[in-house]
């Protein structure tokens, strides 16, 4: 499995922001009230970012050599899989909420200020999800055994 790059989550947030952006619009257009995220968005967010940090750490732990427990390989692909997931929804849904803050940053009578303070919280919680999965994604490496193997993964990386 590929690590996650920059083109994929940047991607996500773009789309996420573009279809923040029309689905406002689209309710303005309609006469509706604008979208504002809810507060347990953010919270919720942060909890599966805090529980993806907790499963990957046992497995960081292992593969470092610091922990003489053997860690499951369905377990650390598990992890793996959740790590890259979070990466994705919390890019999704980080761009969104930006889409959602520029559009109402955008209207000629400001919002409420507590609609977009829950857009930006939710924007910063995305944005430390998406961290957090990164970073999970990055422990659960297993390096290299020996020099031709390591030397193979260097070429494969200059690709």
């Amino acid at each position: 499995m590929r690590r996650t790059g920059i083109a994929l989550p940047a991607g996500l947030a773009i789309a996420g922001a573009v279809v923040g952006w029309l689905l406002q619009v689209g309710l303005a257009a309609g006469g509706r009230a604008a979208i504002v995220p809810p507060y347990s968005l953010p919270v919720t967010l942060l909890a599966i970012g805090l529980i993806v940090v907790l499963a990957g750490w046992p497995i960081r732990q292992a593969v470092r050599g610091t922990s003489k427990r053997r860690i499951d390989p369905f377990r650390a692909l598990r992890v793996l899989l959740l790590a890259k997931a979070s990466t994705l929804v919390g890019a999704l849904l980080g761009g969104a909420a930006l889409g959602i803050a520029l559009y109402l940053l955008s209207r000629p009578v400001l919002p409420p200020p507590a609609s977009l303070v829950a857009t930006l919280v939710t924007l910063v919680a995305a944005i430390v999800l998406v961290v957090c999965g990164l970073l999970v994604e990055h422990w659960c490496r297993i390096p290299p055994e020996d020099d031709a193997e390591r030397t193979a993964a260097l070429d494969l990386q200059g690709e």
